[in-house]
């Protein structure tokens, strides 16, 4: 019993327990909802509740809402559970602190509140186009897709470990 309660406060997991835990995920996910693991719809479905929260019921008319209705569903409560388990994580560990501008991106861009929010903002933004383009994010590709031997979450698995790789060796200056 220590030992998984020492393992748990861990600031850094083992990989091997993490990955372990969310292959037991993916496999609950599916046996309970029969639908894969993944979280870039809920975003999509916040935005049509607050689409709907201004312009009325006139949202439920888009074709995209007719297939994802805009509502809190146990994708949406994922999401949240997600950040829930980050920060009773880093509460355990005694690892949780605000850092606006991480000291990594301080080193390597100045320590500029508003610039750092504004290309996190637009990293975001980015990522949830490609989502939404790609039919998924990297948890709905990489995680169930690829547990499903999708051919193209293979594809895109594969894209975003060279996508990370470019973006390391830029971030670290190694070119």
């Amino acid at each position: 019993m220590d030992a998984i309660l020492t393992a748990l406060t861990d600031p850094r997991w083992s990989p091997y327990m993490v990955g372990a835990g969310i292959g037991v995920l993916s496999w609950l996910a599916f046996l309970l909802s029969d639908h894969p693991l993944g979280i870039s719809t809920a975003f999509a479905k916040t935005a049509g509740m607050l689409e709907k929260a201004v312009r009325g019921p006139k949202v439920a008319e888009k074709p995209y809402y007719q297939e994802n209705k805009p509502e809190i569903d146990w994708e949406w409560m994922l999401v949240v559970g997600v950040f829930i388990g980050a920060l009773a994580s880093a509460l355990a560990s005694g690892t949780f602190h605000w850092d606006w501008v991480p000291p990594m991106w301080e080193e390597a861009f100045g320590g500029s509140i508003p610039i750092r929010l504004a290309v996190a903002l637009l990293g975001g933004i980015c990522v949830g186009f490609g989502a939404r383009w790609g039919r998924g994010c990297t948890s709905g590709h990489g995680i169930s897709g690829t547990m499903q031997l999708v051919l193209g979450s293979w594809l895109a698995a594969a894209c975003f470990f060279i996508g990370g790789v470019a973006a390391a060796l830029i971030i670290y200056r190694i070119f």
